[in-house]
């Protein structure tokens, strides 16, 4: 089954099913287009077992192309339709990973390559995000749930202390969004919030907390303290994919920002 926001995909089939149907219906059109090969007058192959077999073949390494070609183009129109890589992986029984590297660029915005939502505008320029995390894995899995958005201009520093310097470097440029974790050393994320939506050249850029925090004082405080919004990460590491890609969609393609 594949579930897709809204909708479940039963395929009613075992995969061990698929395959022997796939396999017969392949091997019936394949022995037919032999057949009309060897039955061409400008035919290269001979009658016998042999050249039967080579021709065979012959039409099987077509066939594989074509189902290449025939699967990247399946793998777009699911893209467009609102599948993301693990969907797509799981339809072809592999890895998140597998399919990224199978599909590469499925997601990013371009006249070429299809995006997750057909009728959303390529931006200007490429979007600016500011990723407070010390969490190494966490930090490795929003990125690369953010790089299946568009063009994501991501800069990570692991505390608030850290954030504050990069956006105060006059060079630096404004992120159009802040994710920030809220355990963080040196200066944590309630602190860097508090300081963030005080000052009046940064209080307007968006702000959301990603923290692993469910404690009702800490949502209480993040939104007194004028967060945007507070989101708990999911342990499930696709609902993690999606949250982060949710709130990209929202912050970065739905919401006008303000200008800076």
């Amino acid at each position: 089954m594949l579930d897709m926001p809204g909708k479940n995909f039963d395929l009613r089939t075992s995969s061990h099913e698929t395959a022997a149907i796939a396999d017969a219906a392949v091997d019936d059109l394949a022995r037919r287009l032999t057949q009309r090969l060897l039955e061409k007058p400008s035919s290269r192959w001979a009658s016998g077992e042999l050249p039967e077999a080579l021709a065979l073949l012959h039409v099987l390494d077509h066939l594989q192309q074509a189902t290449e070609r025939l699967q990247r183009e399946a793998a777009t129109a699911a893209a467009r339709a609102g599948a993301s890589y693990p969907q797509l992986g799981s339809a072809c029984g592999m890895t998140r990973q597998g399919a990224r590297r199978r599909w590469p660029g499925l997601f990013h915005h371009s006249d070429e390559k299809p995006t997750e939502h057909p009728m959303m505008a390529t931006p200007a320029r490429p979007l600016d995000v500011l990723l407070v995390e010390d969490d190494v894995a966490d930090a490795m899995l929003i990125e690369e749930a953010l790089s299946e958005r568009g063009a994501r201009n991501l800069v990570r520093v692991t505390d608030g202390v850290a954030a504050l310097e990069h956006l105060r470097t006059p060079d630096s440029p404004r992120p159009d969004l802040i994710v920030l974790d809220l355990n963080m050393p040196r200066m944590n994320g309630r602190e860097l919030l508090r300081i963030l939506k005080g000052d009046e050249d940064l209080q307007t850029i968006p702000v959301v907390v990603l923290t692993t925090s469910t404690a009702p004082d800490d949502v209480t405080s993040a939104y007194s303290s004028h967060a945007n919004a507070y989101v708990t990460k999911p342990v499930n590491l696709e609902e993690f994919e999606q949250a982060v890609q949710s709130i990209d969609a929202f912050y970065l393609d739905t919401a006008t920002r303000p200008r800076p």
